[in-house]
């Protein structure tokens, strides 16, 4: 007769991680040695870097030489494959090249439906403004996104939302990456609209992973605790 184990009177029950916890545990922000973010590696490395910002300048380099937009799509979908089978080769994750290509292949699948090859952009605009709208939205409800990825790796948890000066920075800290998603809308439509295929191209390339990793570079500046400042959080005047 087989005995069920008996649960030990001191055993906790396992801890679900809460929301907050579940969104830092999935960034892909990292840390160097010292406790500083380590943009490099956030971003994906060198190699994340060329998988991001090359199957779209390929694209937009073919496109200009040749003005055929079957042979720029081929371009850009073949080096997203390339891609893959480098991680494959080398046995790295799939993760980042998989994502890639599928982004790759979005982009080609609706430029090659209108048949105009600024439109291979269009889904960057609907991604930039869906983020956009999210962090806006997450500081305006005092939850800023930018806090719960930089709060668990200082680890200052969620304690920072009751402590008014920490709150501010996080704030700040999100409504520059809002900036970095505002400012590719602004400049990148005007292109789009009067139909600058390389020039937005080349403006998509630079304002990509470059943009997003100085932006996040300062979000971690502003958002540093002041040494020597309190820890607790701030209790009301008593009258």
């Amino acid at each position: 007769m087989n005995e069920e184990p008996t649960k030990s009177p001191d055993a906790q029950p396992e801890r679900r991680p809460s929301f907050a916890e579940a969104i830092s545990a999935n960034s892909k922000v990292a840390q160097n040695a010292d406790g500083g973010i380590d943009v490099l590696s956030t971003v994906g490395g060198v190699r994340g870097i060329l998988e991001t910002v090359v199957p779209g300048f390929v694209f937009v380099i073919v496109y200009a030489f040749t003005s055929q937009l079957s042979w720029a799509l081929i371009s850009s979908i073949a080096l997203g494959v390339v891609f893959m089978v480098w991680r494959l080769a080398t046995r790295s994750t799939l993760l980042q090249s998989i994502s890639g290509l599928v982004g790759i292949l979005i982009c080609a699948l609706v430029a090659r439906t209108s048949g105009n090859a600024r439109d291979y952009y269009v889904p960057g605009f609907f991604i930039s403004g869906g983020y956009l709208m999210a962090l806006m939205a997450s500081i305006f409800v005092k939850w800023p996104l930018i806090g719960l990825l930089f709060g668990f790796i200082r680890n200052e948890s969620v304690s920072w939302r009751a402590q008014p000066d920490r709150l501010r920075r996080y704030s700040i800290a999100t409504w520059l990456i809002c900036a970095v998603f505002a400012l590719r809308l602004v400049v990148q439509l005007p292109m789009y609209f009067a139909d600058q295929v390389v020039s937005l191209g080349v403006a998509r390339a630079l304002m990509g992973v470059p943009l997003y990793a100085v932006g996040l570079w300062f979000a971690w500046l502003v958002s540093r605790p002041v040494q020597g400042a309190a820890t607790e959080p701030e209790q009301p005047a008593q009258s």
